[in-house]
């Protein structure tokens, strides 16, 4: 037992640092291409967080247990919603993108709506829908691209404005030099910045991968049912990484990075994961996926309508989601 706690404590260590240098990589490499952080987070941030859910689906379908998949990456994007996002507004209120309400998170909905539909309609997920998923999954890049492409723009006509209002670019660039000089902000490479993105990543993996490993064994000793370890540690383990990565954006200011990890997580497990997994073997689709399907649906609903007024979301706001993950966790549990 003392040496499970001892890789218990190791693991959460890995989490938490690889998790700093991971955010601390992602926003500074955004900031150094001029990519919007709101960018990074759907996609370099959300892909890294996504691998535990995509090594455990591509390996289940590889081991003919292709149904797997659905149950871990719906379970996945609604504990990522209701308890990570929950869980990071109730430590720090989270500022949303305009963008992300109007495009990002209808798009999430509408895909989870669609493998819905798929599943309903022919009792499985065929190689021709994860074909489906896959071109959506193309298309959503290309509006990232368009969204950079966009964002750059903005951010060139927003230095000519400076630059007609008496702002030079000799004394932007003295500025930022006296406040390299004095400490304040350190720029390294583009390399460095990646380093850090792939070392901390695979920190968070390994933490996360630790952290289950040992809790597993700690809970059987304690006479949790493997059922019950399956619906908390396992399913919260798998989720570590967004959660932890989540909370860390946050709590250093780099709201977009939260919330983008998230609800691009979310994005890229159903068209990436499910769809490469459907083009491996077609997954059945179980009565039991419909409550988690319809909860997954409720919860990003929910999200996107409460992020609408203030554009934000609120301790109030994550109080709420909480108690709507406790409420399905009860449920799971009769």
């Amino acid at each position: 037992m003392v040496i499970q706690v001892l890789i218990l404590i190791a693991g959460f260590l890995l989490l938490v640092k690889g998790a700093d240098w991971f955010v601390d990589g992602a926003a500074s490499l955004a900031e150094r291409m001029g990519i919007p952080q709101l960018v990074v987070g759907l996609t370099i941030v959300a892909m890294g967080t996504s691998m535990p859910e995509a090594a455990v689906s591509i390996a289940s379908a590889l081991k003919n247990n292709p149904e797997i998949a659905i149950g871990n990456v719906v379970g996945s994007n609604t504990l990522n919603i209701l308890l990570i996002l929950g869980l990071t507004a109730l430590i720090h209120p989270i500022r949303i993108q305009r963008s992300t309400i109007r495009y990002e998170m209808p798009f999430m909905i509408a895909v989870t709506l669609l493998l819905t539909a798929f599943g309903i309609s022919g009792s499985r997920i065929s190689r021709t829908e994860g074909v489906i998923f896959w071109g959506l999954f193309i298309l959503y890049f290309v509006y990232l691209f368009w969204l950079s492409r966009n964002h750059r723009k903005q951010g060139t006509e927003d230095l000519k404005d400076s630059a007609a209002s008496g702002i030079t670019a000799a004394s932007v660039s003295a500025e930022e030099s006296v406040e390299t000089k004095g400490g304040k902000q350190q720029k390294h490479s583009i390399l460095w910045y990646l380093a850090e993105i792939l070392i901390g990543g695979a920190m968070v993996v390994w933490g996360s991968d630790l952290v289950v490993d040992s809790a597993t064994v700690l809970a059987g000793m304690f006479g949790m049912s493997d059922r019950m370890i399956a619906l908390t540690i396992v399913a919260f383990g798998t989720s570590l990484p967004e959660l932890v990565t989540s909370v860390t954006a946050a709590r250093k200011g780099n709201a977009d990075l939260a919330v983008g990890n998230v609800v691009g997580s979310n994005i890229f497990n159903i068209l990436m994961i499910i769809g490469t997994v459907a083009l491996i073997r077609p997954i059945p689709f179980a009565d039991a996926f419909y409550l988690d399907l319809g909860t997954a649906i409720i919860s990003a609903v929910v999200l996107w309508f409460g992020s609408i007024p203030s554009q934000r979301l609120g301790r109030a706001m994550g109080a709420c989601l909480l108690l709507l993950y406790a409420g399905y966790f009860v449920i799971l549990c009769r």
